[in-house]
């Protein structure tokens, strides 16, 4: 019995459940600060440790692949992710025990092994749709990318949806959103207890391992591999921020912004077959490079409504073929490599978005908002500064604004005060309600001359991570031309096929119809 449907709509649910995740998390982000002190550098290092593990599991799953199957692997990665769940859901308790140190870990952990089982899931759902659909790959690989701005589309809704009623209901928690991402995880693991796999695509053509690794010895896909590694930190790292960014910008509206950036991907690549193969993959990719820079610099220089909501459409065009074009391309061009090279153009995108992307776009913020509010209020710098001095790479060590004091100054106290009330009522001492009492009494004063400065800082911070940012895609487009140029002296970009004849109107890995397992 033909069971491609099932697999494939699993394989689109792990992707769903990933970018519902990563989604919420978007705004999530912005309660975690409040909620536990943190920094913009420190959320950026737990989101990043959450593309790191991606990044990771997929290199290491990729090697793997082939001898074990399909199906071990998608359901360890369905027991991790239920297990991050359980482990993120702890951190208001473990925050309450041991403090923030603690809760930092804590959620760094839960997004570690939230990445390693997308990770793992990623490993697998590229070969297996090739695997599905040998003849029809460019087609459904676009539709399987889709899934990941669909995810992106409920998260934000879902996130939407929490920010309306959490101040209305006491005991709607962030943790509540979170959880959604679950349910398609649970139709996916369901698909995969159920169903038979199909063996690899290169173990069913013969390919050996010591021929999957030959292709890494090409510097045309080291190249190709540097280029993704901007891919992650534009696509991937920008996506972390974009949304607390814009909302800084317009009040209100930066999930707005982030849930119709989206739409434009997943509208896209669902109907992105055709484009591809009627435009050389290298010239889409360096368009999308110009437009992915020109996108985050106007996003990072707009002032009026409509200029913003512009310049994230330009954005939203530009990224929205990246990702699945470089799998198309490496697909195109070193069939040999299999589920190796995709794997290892995922790993690297991610692990660049994890390690670089995440943390160095919140270390610009705070870099540039610490610049800002010190030139205009030295005393509002001093009072709303974090505790420790953190760097990043080569880059000097700052004082990046504390979370939890921002948003206690962006509401008048007026939370803090109702959590010293329920404290006292509970009978419970909290050492952190306590000491951010104890600091508000001497800051509440200076409150009124305060806001409008550390907000003012905070856009500050915001808009110039971007317009840092929009220099990776400008970089991008310019590796892109080189490609276009080496291509063109040497007759044109053709596809390497890896058995028999090219598919009519198909460039990716040639394949064969596989045995089930």
């Amino acid at each position: 019995m033909n069971n491609n449907k099932p697999l494939f709509i699993a394989s689109f649910m792990t992707l769903i459940a990933a970018g519902v995740g990563f989604g919420i998390r978007t705004k999530v982000l912005d309660y975690w600060g409040a909620q536990y002190g943190f920094t913009k550098f420190d959320l950026g290092t737990i989101t990043g440790g959450g593309l790191v593990g991606f990044g990771i599991v997929i290199l290491l799953a990729s090697l793997i692949t082939d001898n074990i199957g399909y199906k071990p692997i998608l359901l360890l990665a369905f027991i991790l992710h239920v297990l991050s769940a359980l482990i993120t859901f702890a951190a208001t308790p473990i925050f309450n025990a041991a403090g923030k140190d603690a809760t930092y870990w804590c959620l760094y952990i839960g997004m570690f092994i939230f990445a390693v089982a997308n990770g793992l899931c990623e490993a697998v759902i590229n070969p297996l749709v090739a695997t599905l659909y040998p003849k029809k790959k460019t087609h459904y690989l676009n539709i399987l990318h889709a899934g990941w701005p669909g995810g992106l589309i409920i998260g934000g809704i879902v996130a939407e949806i929490f920010v309306k009623m959490e101040k209305n209901i006491s005991w709607l928690r962030w943790e509540v959103p979170m959880a959604v991402f679950l349910i398609p995880t649970l139709i996916y693991g369901f698909i995969v207890i159920k169903q038979k796999f199909p063996l690899s695509e290169a173990k069913s053509a013969g390919v050996s391992f010591g021929q999957m690794l030959l292709t890494f010895a090409s510097p045309l896909l080291i190249f190709l591999l540097l280029l993704q590694a901007c891919v992650g930190y534009v696509e991937l790292g920008t996506d972390s921020w974009i949304s607390s960014i814009t909302d800084s910008i317009l009040e209100g509206q930066g999930l707005y912004l982030f849930i119709y950036a989206s739409s434009i991907m997943f509208i896209l690549r669902f109907f992105a077959g055709p484009i591809v193969e009627k435009i050389n993959p290298l010239g889409l990719l360096c368009i999308s490079a110009c437009f992915g820079a020109t996108g985050l610099y106007m996003i990072g220089n707009s002032n009026e409504a409509i200029m913003v909501w512009i310049a994230v459409t330009v954005y939203g065009l530009g990224k929205t073929f990246l990702w699945p074009t470089m799998l198309g391309v490496v697909g195109e061009r070193f069939p040999k490599g299999g589920a190796l090279t995709m794997g290892a153009m995922g790993g690297i995108g991610m692990l660049s978005a994890g390690l670089l992307g995440g943390p160095g776009i919140g270390y610009n913020q705070d870099y540039y908002a610490t610049q800002k509010l010190e030139s205009l209020s030295p005393e509002a710098y001093e009072r709303y500064s974090a505790a420790e001095e953190k760097g990043f790479l080569f880059l000097p060590e700052i004082k990046g604004l504390n979370g939890q004091k921002v948003d206690v100054l962006k509401n008048d106290g007026k939370e803090l005060a109702k959590a010293v009330e329920q404290m006292k009522a509970d009978g419970k001492p909290n050492e952190n309600i306590e000491t951010l009492n104890q600091w508000w009494q001497g800051a509440e004063k200076y409150a009124k001359e305060d806001q409008p400065e550390v907000k003012a800082a905070g856009i500050y911070g915001g808009r110039m991570a971007l317009q840092c940012t929009a220099l990776v895609p400008l970089f991008m487009a310019f590796g892109y031309l080189i490609l276009v140029i080496y291509f063109y002296s040497k007759g044109g970009y053709k596809a390497e096929v890896l058995h028999g004849e090219e598919p009519v109107g198909e460039h990716y890995t040639g394949g064969v119809e596989g045995p089930v397992e």
